[in-house]
């Protein structure tokens, strides 16, 4: 019964996702269009908008206005919604440039475009809030539980349970082992958020529909910092051994003089290891979502080719949807384990044991 229910869910997300982009296809129809752009679909979802892009219906555009906050190169700060700049509009000069990314640009008097300082509420920024307001609710409320209660209470049941099993799976199972019993609390809390902030914004980024579907782990920019503020961790608190074991390893004198060959390849260690897990989260995550996409245009593409051909396709698109939706769910628990695993262990590595060069003599 239980496997009955789960995959009733996923039909449910598999056709919302299909209501999501059905009302736009329909409209291609309408004005006699022949072919489903794809790139264009699967592009605009996953890039990052001015606006909340909710489904078109009718040949109309059904969206949430976001603010815009941007300095022009004269005029000082314009805040303004972006339904004044929707549709190839030109609000105060600002005007969105689809052949540049789709950002904001100011044209000026003399004719020129320029790029302003854009402070602009975002969908991803929207996205982020949204998850910020979640684990602050999520866990406040857990912490709300746990404080009226004593260490003689039985253990929390229903939704404060399953937190402490994340939460406890978290810290005995990555950070403790990896960091080690001794060291590992001053680093629980961010390993902690950054599991739980990466784990949420997955799931959200499945929802077909708003307050979900931005794609913001597939996002290098936000991947970047998350892997930013891990390697900052790791060179800012890492012991004397730590940076010995960069600058003179425990190798062959030949290796370091005269030429610095190892020194240089443990200083470019550095920086490949918050790269690879920035390229990691950013490529998984853009790759299913591109994945569920592209099926779901198939089935569109596949109905302008017959009855026939196209319910038989679509069956089968559908059916691998449903197959890619509950990858995705396990990709977002996986992604945000592997995250948090590989910043533990890069944590670790940042104390090591000085090494015991008599015993070994």
């Amino acid at each position: 019964m239980k496997y009955l229910q789960k995959s009733g869910r996923l039909c449910l997300v598999a056709l919302l996702a299909l209501l999501a982009f059905q009302p736009a296809q329909m409209r291609a129809a309408e004005e006699g269009g022949t072919d489903v752009d794809v790139k264009e679909i699967v592009l605009g979802h996953m890039s990052d908008a001015y606006d909340w892009h909710i489904t078109t219906w009718d040949g109309h555009h059904i969206s949430i206005p976001l603010p815009v906050i941007v300095k022009g190169e004269t005029s000082g700060w314009h805040v303004f919604s972006s339904s004044r700049i929707a549709e190839g509009e030109t609000y105060e000069g600002f005007y969105i440039n689809e052949e540049k990314n789709g950002k904001i640009y100011e044209k000026l008097t003399d004719g020129t475009e320029v790029r302003p300082l854009d402070l602009s509420i975002t969908k991803d920024v929207l996205q982020i809030w949204i998850v910020v307001a979640l684990m602050l609710t999520i866990f406040l409320g857990a912490a709300r539980w746990y404080r009226k209660r004593d260490c003689s209470a039985d253990a929390p049941k229903g939704f404060v349970g399953l937190v402490e099993m994340f939460v406890m799976m978290v810290y005995d199972d990555i950070i403790k082992p990896s960091i080690g019993e001794k060291l590992c609390k001053p680093y629980a809390p961010f390993l902690l958020t950054a599991f739980f902030f990466i784990f949420i914004t997955n799931l959200l980024g499945l929802l077909p529909i708003f307050p979900g579907g931005a794609n913001v782990t597939g996002n290098i920019t936000i991947t970047f910092f998350l892997a930013f503020c891990v390697m900052l961790i790791i060179n800012l608190f890492g012991n004397k051994e730590y940076w010995k074991e960069i600058f003179w390893p425990d190798v062959p004198t030949w290796l370091k003089l005269p030429v610095p060959l190892m020194p240089v390849i443990e200083l470019f260690g550095i920086f490949t290891k918050p790269f690879a897990l920035m390229v990691r989260l950013f490529a998984n995550m853009m790759g299913g979502h591109a994945t569920i996409l592209s099926l779901t245009c198939v089935i569109f593409i596949t109905c302008q080719m017959g009855i026939a051909i196209g319910a038989s396709l679509s069956f089968v698109s559908f059916l691998l949807m449903i197959f890619m939706n509950a990858l995705e769910l396990l990709v977002a628990f996986i992604q945000a384990y592997v995250f948090t695993m590989l910043s533990a262990v890069f944590i670790g590595l940042a104390h090591p044991e000085p090494h015991a060069h008599a015993e070994k003599a």
